[in-house]
């Protein structure tokens, strides 16, 4: 699901999960969003299925998969011998996951009804921010059977040092009140910005009181992108579907003039972040 308005970028009073006109913005180009968005890495993949109880076949879950957007990560846990289950609340991204193969319900976490059904992983990539904390956390307990494990994760990106200037000046120069311009503008790096994120969802884990201590596991890895790549990419980012069509066609020729002069790509370094804790023995 979609990316994480950077923290800052939004008045700090208000949580990401009221947000629901642009957490639901992102279903506008499914088919773009993913085609185009990074997978998780693999090593992320196979840490929780090893962390979660086994009940059969080595890596045979069943795993709910918040937030599954256009099934990005559940295709994953899929390929990796798991049975999933996606909830999503756009009904445009939740029709892409079904025609991939995926079973989605629609619903926003918080109203999903789990009818009973117990699961031996919830697992959440680049969405948790979209659902309340403490309910979220709640609302898994219930879904995992004894032992069970939650894990949210992100993919944060690190664009390079030249890379960020150049795209930081065209934001303030066409789309200065956009969240990427705000995010550009803040003084932490992009890990460090997301603290905030991975420190809410870790608190609404120990608020819910159903779990053990939530551990956070990282992955780095890095990824090649040429200039038609990234722009294809951009339109899927924050607040940009939003932004104004003259506004949005200024942003990818400023960005794409920036990556020619980096010599018509980057690499983007990324680090995968998984915020984790185990049901309690006795549910």
């Amino acid at each position: 699901m979609p990316t994480l308005p950077p923290t800052g970028a939004i008045p700090p009073q208000d949580q990401p999960h009221r947000h629901r006109p642009l957490a639901e913005s992102f279903g506008s180009d499914a088919e773009r969003y993913d085609r185009t968005r990074p997978p998780y890495p693999d090593a992320l993949v196979r840490r929780i299925i090893a962390a979660a109880p086994a009940r059969g076949a080595p890596g045979a879950l069943d795993v709910l998969d918040v937030g599954a957007g256009t099934g990005i990560e559940a295709r994953q846990f899929r390929a990796a011998g798991c049975t999933v289950l996606g909830v999503e609340p756009d009904p445009r991204m939740a029709g892409f996951a079904r025609r991939s193969g995926i079973e989605v319900e629609e619903a926003t976490f918080e109203a999903w009804d789990d009818a009973g059904r117990r699961f031996d992983a919830v697992v959440s990539g680049q969405a948790w921010h979209w659902v309340d904390p403490v309910l979220g956390a709640a609302k898994a307990a219930e879904a995992l059977r004894p032992g069970g494990r939650l894990a949210v994760f992100w993919n944060v990106a690190r664009p390079p040092a030249g890379a960020a200037g150049a795209f930081a000046a065209v934001y303030d120069r066409v789309a200065p009140d956009s969240l990427a311009a705000r995010a550009h503008r803040l003084p932490t790096a992009a890990l460090a910005g997301y603290s905030a994120v991975f420190d809410r969802a870790a608190d609404g884990i120990r608020q819910a009181g159903a779990f053990g201590e939530p551990e956070q596991w990282r992955f780095d890895w890095r990824r090649r992108y040429s200039r038609d790549e990234w722009l294809d990419q951009l339109p899927t980012q924050g607040d940009h579907g939003r932004l104004p069509p003259a506004v949005l066609a200024a942003v990818l020729a400023g960005v794409g003039a920036a990556v020619d002069a980096l010599g018509g790509a980057f690499t983007m370094e990324y680090s995968a972040v998984v915020v984790t804790a185990a049901l309690n023995g006795d549910g």
